[in-house]
């Protein structure tokens, strides 16, 4: 939202020591972090909801079978690179229902299978098993479910659409532009708090992302979800780290933020009342500034940089492909032919320029070379403007 969007931009919260202190104008107002976390994790929180995300937004893991097979194919490479160790992990973060790592473990061949042990890492309490049914402990394709990544593994951390819902606060420059911290009521309305003044919030912002001097510019202060990703970096004893989300970069970040809800589909204002999902773009260059550090302290080799690449160009190199079958196929076996046509069209959409192939990926190693042929795209050529979730 912009200052024009909001309506309750321009009266000022200062002095109310951010969450409005006891000024009727200003009561129940907090900064967009305090309001999210709430919102999302709460007592009666969108992601506590028995529907689950899948039943507002579609991720690539709903969008096709063929991404989770493709992160399979990436967790063999990894596997590959570390020599093959007794037991290989892939660490789920923001596992939702658990659709992505359950399909992962599932389609693993069969010698890497018995090896691999699948984390769910979720904060909301896991799916609980179709009536009549219990899921069976010494099936490998079972996660265990964790609140936290597990310390000292070895293998694949992948989190998609994770750092996302990591809440930030959200700043806002005034008529002088200066930037304020936003607040917000639990009914969506705004009003600015305190200047953001000197801190551990301003030297990010200077850093990642700077404000010109001019009213109405918004940003979202990332520090918590740079330190989310370096701990979840430093979980690894040695293996490959992955944050896949909608991203900007330093040189092009979005003048007026990127804040927004998510209901049933549709993209809506974001109202942190528990009844949306409220997201933004996530700084994937300064995430992988402070995983560096992370890794830097599990042993990461100096000469392994963490890589931006769009999903588009990392699919690609696992085998994702949108090219249609020849019309030949069709005569001589009309089945494979439709299967062929229906894998190509979900192919395409996971790997669109303008969809989801335009999502970044960050590839953070620790104590691991690259595994050959992965590309690398410096933030310049990855896009300015990448989608926002689809219905």
């Amino acid at each position: 939202m912009t200052s024009a969007d909001s309506g309750a931009h321009g009266a000022s919260a200062a002095g109310t020591g951010g969450a409005g202190g006891s000024d009727p104008v200003h009561a129940g107002l907090v900064g967009w972090r305090q309001a999210a976390e709430a919102a999302l994790y709460g007592p009666g929180g969108f992601y506590l909801r028995p529907e689950g995300p899948a039943g507002h937004f579609r991720t690539s893991v709903h969008a096709s079978p063929l991404f989770a097979e493709a992160v399979a194919r990436l967790l063999c490479r990894v596997d590959e690179a570390l020599g093959h160790p007794a037991e290989l992990a892939f660490v789920d973060m923001g596992a939702g229902r658990g659709e992505l790592v359950t399909a992962v473990l599932k389609a693993l061949p069969a010698d890497v299978a018995p090896r691999a042990r699948g984390y769910a890492v979720e904060r909301a309490a896991p799916p609980r098993p179709a009536p009549g049914t219990q899921p069976d402990s010494a099936d490998a394709a079972v996660p265990t479910w964790c609140t936290e990544p597990p310390h000292g593994v070895t293998g694949l951390l992948f989190a998609n659409e994770w750092l996302d819902n990591v809440p930030v606060d959200v700043v806002e420059t005034d008529a002088a532009g200066v930037p304020h911290r936003v607040l917000v009521r639990p009914d969506g309305t705004e009003a600015l708090g305190d200047p953001v003044g000197a801190g551990p919030d301003a030297r990010w912002l200077e850093r990642w992302w700077p404000l010109a001097s001019r009213p109405g510019l918004r940003a979202e202060i990332g520090r918590p979800r740079d330190a989310a990703w370096a701990a979840a970096v430093g979980s690894l004893r040695a293996g490959l780290a992955v944050a896949v989300d909608y991203l900007h970069v330093r040189a092009a970040r979005p003048p007026y933020g990127t804040l927004t809800g998510f209901r049933e589909g549709r993209e809506v204002p974001p109202v942190p009342d528990g009844s949306c999902d409220i997201t933004a773009h996530v700084a994937l260059d300064a995430c992988a500034a402070a995983g560096t550090g992370g890794a830097a302290g599990a042993g990461v080799r100096p000469e392994d940089h963490p890589r931006l690449v769009t999903q588009r160009a990392i699919l690609q190199a696992l085998g994702v492909r949108g090219a249609r079958p020849p019309l030949s196929l069709a005569g001589t076996d009309p089945t494979a032919y439709v299967r062929a046509l229906a894998a190509a069209g979900e192919a395409a959409e996971l790997t669109a320029r303008d969809g989801l192939g335009a999502f970044g990926w960050l590839m953070q190693p620790v104590a691991m070379p690259y595994p050959a042929g992965f590309p690398h795209l410096p933030p310049e050529h990855l896009p300015a403007e990448p989608p926002h979730r689809r219905p």
